[in-house]
């Protein structure tokens, strides 16, 4: 029988975008900081369908106090969702990203930011922008920023907020490994909003705060502000939303090094400029995140292929030289309906089913 990580190693890799293994073995270094041996070898027993501590336990064959008190500690580690309905908890498997990554927000250390760090050059960052559906897309933070109409409701921020019973925001994870490793970047860390039942696992564990859709409006707005791209997760009923940079975001960090960001990414919009009204400012090179803009004789252009369609150019260009544009309806991209949606067509892609 393989060693017990290296197992949990291949089932996390089967999960999400994966967890792929290294010549270095900084994968399973990262694990034993974060899981126990009994920790994965319940891991291994369970299902990423959520189930009552009483069902595990009878199917497990284990008694039910023990089983539960672990399966409460696990979660609120982090190492596995909870959700609490009609006063029963019940308990599931996750990916490492989006998952156990996310939810060390409250414990992450120096040791564990650096090897995160080495890690994502050296194998997890590849498998972000990898297959063809993304965990995350980039959406513009208000209709407005679009010259043509109708948008779907998905496709824009502030109606994204207005659909949800239950919003909590939390620091962004990504900034806050940064700043333990010492190469922060200094954007708002008040960055990331999540969901209903997600929204309930971030409070109940102390890494987030509940707030009303009006609240978040204006954090969102804020972030926007400070050049932060708006990124929910690509399903359009998703459990919550990112204001992400270029320097931190393990997601747009892995876009930036692609050939075609704008496919990679699955953005139904891009930018373009009107050269007369063009003063060549460079107020829209500093705020791009994707590298897409340049400026010559004093008149910006874009690089399609580069152009995520986030908006951040549009929002603060002082001439409106800028405007965001939908792309042809052939090449419109239409999200899955939830989460679990996107993640069996990644898995799809992936041959994992």
């Amino acid at each position: 029988m393989s060693d017990v990580y290296e197992q949990l190693r291949q089932r996390l890799d089967d999960m999400g975008t994966g967890f792929p293994a290294t010549q270095s073995g900084i994968e399973i270094k990262i694990l034993k900081q974060l899981f126990s041996e009994a920790d994965a070898q319940m891991f291994l027993l369970l299902s990423p369908l959520l189930e009552a501590a009483e069902s595990i336990a009878e199917r497990l064959g284990l008694p039910l106090e023990p089983t539960a008190g672990h399966l409460e500690a696990m979660a609120k580690r982090g190492l596995l969702f909870r959700q609490v309905k009609n006063g029963v908890a019940r308990f599931a498997a996750i990916p490492f990203v989006v998952g156990i990554f996310e939810f060390q927000l409250k414990t992450v250390d120096g040791t564990l930011a650096r090897d995160v760090e080495a890690y994502y050059h050296a194998a997890l960052g590849k498998t972000f922008a990898a297959y063809g559906t993304p965990i995350m897309r980039t959406i513009p933070i208000n209709a407005s920023l679009v010259a043509e109409w109708p948008i779907a409701p998905y496709e824009d921020v502030m109606k994204i907020f207005d659909k949800q019973k239950k919003i909590a925001v939390a620091n962004c994870i990504c900034r806050t490994i940064a700043e333990k490793e010492g190469r922060g970047c200094g954007k708002p860390m008040e960055a990331c909003f999540l969901f209903g039942s997600h929204a309930a696992y971030y409070v109940d564990n102390g890494m987030g705060r509940y707030i009303t859709a009006e609240e978040a409006k204006e954090i969102a707005r804020r972030n926007e502000a400070a050049g932060l791209v708006m990124q929910p997760f690509n399903a359009q009923y998703g459990g919550g939303m990112c204001s992400c940079c270029g320097d931190c975001c393990g997601m747009l960090r892995s876009l930036k090094k692609q050939e075609n960001p704008a496919e990679a990414v699955k953005s139904n919009y891009y930018a373009q400029v009107a050269p007369e009204a063009c003063t060549g400012c460079g107020i829209c090179l500093e705020r791009c995140q994707m590298e897409a803009i340049a400026i010559s004789e004093e008149k910006a252009s874009i690089d399609r292929k580069r152009c995520i369609g986030c908006g951040l150019c549009v929002s603060t260009c002082p001439t409106e030289a800028l405007r965001l544009l939908k792309k042809p309806e052939t090449q419109q991209y239409v999200p899955p309906g939830t989460g679990m949606d996107t993640y069996i067509r990644i898995a799809q892609e992936r041959g994992k089913i």
